[in-house]
């Protein structure tokens, strides 16, 4: 079976499996790498940014030679190369997850119960949640639901197009990799650094492909555009601006603003200033429009690992 065949149904299978099943209670394969990068971070981890970026080489490619070896090992079955697709998909797409979270977190709001959406809240994104009022909580919730469409959802699938499984397990590992230690606390400000600009470049092709399809999308395309044009620049993360700001034109919101992460204060530009304040009812809105864009880009996908299969052909 041609590549781009295996890749077309087996991307299909993972995330009809995401959607059914969600993420596994335990032992998930993330949740194992996870592990396996901070044992090897325990033994590597000195003050330097090279000693940083061995331990971004070793885990993540370690991830994608992994793939690779697997994919290799089950080639010639068609069955079976569909089957790993699938499972490599299903393992690094989170986007049921995603939306559960958020749901619960709209539905305490939507019965009153602040208290509630701020135990939960940690569950989905990094903020403070104290400091959050029931629509500051909403707000933190869309911009994350937008974000995490790219990270989750589009960023693995294109990486998946272009590399098959091995392509899904290293941006998988290398968006965790970020995660774990791309932030800048006094501890990872240098050994963080290679993996939180490996993950800026892994990213930037899903999250441009996010804000295309959020605005393709979206109930206002005209806005989402607009707001992605005039605001992406001025967020901090040079992938989450497009993201952040096509969602927020697309739902006709204000996102942005002031942040709180651990107690740092930070005062980020407002995406698309034109829009009205987040309510509660526009979780659901950005959830239906993430569900949407990882539609979308299951078919971007499967068309352009077709494209680059009749190339090398």
């Amino acid at each position: 079976m041609r590549a781009d065949r295996v890749f077309a149904y087996g991307a299909t299978v993972g995330l009809l499996g995401d959607l059914l099943l969600g993420d596994p209670r335990r032992g998930h394969p993330v949740a194992v790498f996870g592990r396996a990068a901070g044992a090897a971070e325990r033994v590597m981890w000195r003050d330097h940014r090279g000693w940083g970026a061995l331990h971004t080489v070793v885990c993540a490619g370690g991830a994608a030679t992994l793939g690779a070896l697997a994919a290799r090992a089950v080639r010639r079955s068609p069955t079976a190369s569909v089957a790993l697709t699938g499972a490599a998909t299903w393992a690094v797409v989170g986007g049921t997850s995603l939306v559960r979270e958020a749901r619960v977190i709209g539905r305490a709001l939507e019965a009153g119960d602040v208290e509630a959406a701020r135990e939960r809240l940690p569950h989905l994104c990094g903020r403070d949640p104290q400091a959050l009022d029931a629509d500051g909580i909403a707000r933190a919730v869309v911009e994350s639901v937008a974000e995490n469409t790219s990270d989750a959802v589009v960023g693995a699938l294109v990486w998946g197009a272009v590399g098959g499984v091995p392509g899904l397990l290293g941006f998988r590992a290398v968006n965790t990799l970020d995660a774990m230690v791309g932030h800048k606390s006094p501890r990872y400000r240098r050994y963080g650094w290679a993996s939180a600009r490996l993950d800026d470049v892994a990213g930037w092709p899903g999250a441009r492909l996010t804000a295309v399809l959020a605005t393709l999308a979206g109930d206002d395309p005209r806005g989402a555009a607009g707001a992605w044009r005039a605001d992406a620049a001025k967020h901090p993360s040079p992938n989450a601006g497009p993201v952040e700001a096509s969602f927020a034109g697309a739902l006709g919101v204000r996102l942005g603003g002031t942040l709180s992460y651990a107690g740092r204060v930070e005062h980020r530009p407002v995406l698309n200033g034109e829009g009205r304040s987040v309510e509660v009812q526009d979780i659901e809105r950005a959830v239906r429009l993430s569900r949407r864009v990882g539609l979308l880009a299951l078919g971007v996908g499967v068309a352009a690992r077709a494209v680059l299969k009749g190339r090398v052909s």
